[in-house]
């Protein structure tokens, strides 16, 4: 184990980085809602009025931050031959073939999951370890909170299963709690204290986790390499899938990615982000100075962290070590839901756990920089229901306003928060080896543009699941913690009906008041009225298999791991995407 290095101090290029970063979003959210102002109070300042500028404000840090790291990684992309290394110096720092004299510990972190699927997913990862010649310095943790008796009898199953097929090759234990206090949290502690002082570090997994070995041979390798590291985390990619819901989703969430964490990285340095799997964790520091504190009060806002992975992050660094991010896409992937009703329940998830942020503001020792991220993180979910009392209280208010001011703000708005997209999808056409890899100009230009209308009918659906579930959150509403539907197959009409009636009652309810109050805007209101009258059909269709095998003919939407010359290299199940 390696001693805790001193206090880091954090170098004066990267603190004027983050004061100029600051102040390039600070000067955007002053100027937008200036204009805002000078939008709304034509006549005289109202209540409406100002209460419509508050919720405005309310939506603009994440707008602004996301645009100018869309700034930052373009310009790194374009200009630079090296643009990770570049904003992470430990890449570079890292021999490839450097002698591995650590032992590590690979924890899939799993709950009533489809074994199946699980024992393809880590059987090809250890495949690859035992080839690479390094089988020996793993050891696979099948660690389960499964409360379901076949999966629980199947689970056992799958790890004979491993054991008999790697034999010596790779280190296999399996342990299920009773319990399962803490959720994922909760599991990785009883790993910490029964098993983590036999490791250096630890490759944390979901069910949904794939990684090359070389990916997870590159982490120990940076980490031995710098020991000043105590969180390791790779940008993760979405599998090819065989979901047309799945395919428009990440294939935005692929093009804003790159632009995103290159400009974050370049500020945030040393204080980076934890996503909570498809990373290493240093595990000496992680036991002594990670475990998560018990909120006041009980579920949903207190008890138990549920979002553990940002809280540990800045744990992580107060205690004196660096979070850091490899931000290229290299080999770790996971898988994303496959219909829209399945995204909104891990969406909800998450905000659960962002919320209970608001206890832990005030630790103690937390550098500003981490301070900030906790609240970016609350704020990622509160600009939901702003942008909602934004638009409603329009709707009812009289004043006059001024429109040429009010079409530069909605096309800034939609610029900046598309700009990330943007960013990566120019980077992308700039180069012919990019184009290529995805598909070409017309199939890249045609998928962005549907992926264009899947945002624009997606977003007022999800803002009003976010609204609905924080406004139930004071009266204990909450999620429950259960495996995610990640086979592809159907939504039958009825679910979609009883998961989003409210989003469709709502659509009908404010496309007759905005008729009613102010037919001229109509055509401003038609994107979230379409998105939310049409979220049924939108979301039966989009999930629908047959729709999904078209966009696979067709090569919509395609990411990088379908081009033929990938197909080798991503764990793919004999087809171009998954099922």
């Amino acid at each position: 184990m390696n001693a805790a290095p001193p206090p880091l101090q954090t170098n004066a290029g990267l603190r004027w980085r983050r004061a100029g970063f600051a102040a390039a979003v600070a000067v955007t959210v002053v100027g937008l809602i200036g204009l805002m102002a000078a939008t709304l109070f034509v006549a005289r300042v109202d209540a409406i009025g100002l209460a419509m500028l508050i919720a405005f404000a309310v939506t603009l840090p994440w707008t602004a931050i996301g645009f100018w790291n869309a700034v930052i990684g373009l310009a790194l992309m374009v200009f630079s031959r090296d643009a990770a290394g570049l904003v992470a110096p430990h890449v570079r720092a890292v021999d490839l073939q450097q002698r591995i004299d650590t032992s590590t510990a690979l924890l899939a972190c799993i709950r009533n999951e489809d074994t199946d699927r699980l024992s393809h997913n880590l059987g090809w990862m250890l495949d690859g370890l035992v080839d690479s010649g390094h089988g020996g310095a793993f050891h696979l943790y099948v660690l389960s909170d499964s409360d379901d008796p076949e999966v629980v009898a199947a689970e056992g199953r799958m790890v004979a299963h491993l054991q008999a097929r790697f034999g010596a090759g790779i280190g296999l234990r399996y342990r299920r709690r009773e319990r399962g206090e803490g959720f994922k949290a909760g599991n990785i502690r009883d790993f910490c204290e029964r098993w983590g002082a036999g490791h250096d570090f630890a490759i944390v997994l979901d069910a949904d986790s794939l990684m090359t070995a070389q990916a997870m041979l590159r982490l120990v390798r940076v980490m031995q390499a710098r020991p000043s590291i105590g969180i390791l985390q790779t940008l993760v990619t979405g599998l090819p899938s065989a979901s047309a819901f799945t395919r428009m989703f990440q294939f935005g969430m692929r093009l804003g990615m790159r632009s995103y964490t290159l400009g974050a990285a370049s500020w945030q340095g040393d204080c980076g982000p934890y996503w909570g799997h498809n990373a290493i964790l240093r595990l000496q520091p992680f036991i002594a100075h990670c475990e998560l504190p018990a909120l006041p009060g009980s579920p949903p806002l207190g008890g138990p962290v549920l979002s553990h992975d940002q809280l540990e992050a800045v744990l992580m660094r107060r205690a004196g070590y660096e979070v850091r991010v490899l931000p290229d896409e290299l080999g770790s992937w996971e898988e994303n839901p496959p219909n829209l009703l399945e995204f909104i329940r891990r969406d909800l998830r998450w905000c659960q756990g962002n919320m209970q942020y608001l206890q832990l503001l005030g630790l103690p020792g937390l550098l500003p920089v981490s301070r900030c991220q906790l609240l970016l993180a609350i704020a990622m979910y509160v600009g939901a229901p702003a942008w909602l009392a934004f638009m409603v209280l329009g709707i009812w208010r009289e004043q006059p306003v001024r429109p040429d001011f009010g079409l530069v703000l909605l096309l800034s708005v939609v610029g900046m928060s598309l700009a990330p997209k943007l960013a990566t999808l120019a980077a992308v056409l700039l180069r012919s080896a990019s184009r290529r890899a995805w598909g070409g100009m017309p199939r890249i230009v045609g998928s962005a543009l549907l992926e264009f209308v899947f945002w624009l009918l997606t977003a007022p659906v999800l803002a009003v699941a976010v609204t609905a579930f924080l406004l139930g959150l004071p009266f204990g509403r909450r999620v429950g913690w259960a495996a995610q539907q990640r086979n592809v197959r159907g939504i039958d009409w009825q679910v979609a009906v009883r998961g989003l009636w409210l989003q469709t009652a709502l659509g009908l309810l404010l496309a007759g008041t905005v008729w009613w109050r102010m037919p001229g805007a109509f055509w401003f209101w038609s994107p979230v009225l379409a998105g939310l009258v049409g979220s049924i059909p939108f979301a039966w269709l989009s999930a629908h298999p047959a729709v999904g095998r078209w966009f696979v003919r067709r090569g919509l939407c395609r990411i990088p791991e379908e081009a033929p010359a990938q197909a080798g290299t991503s764990p793919l199940r004999g087809s171009p995407a998954r099922g």
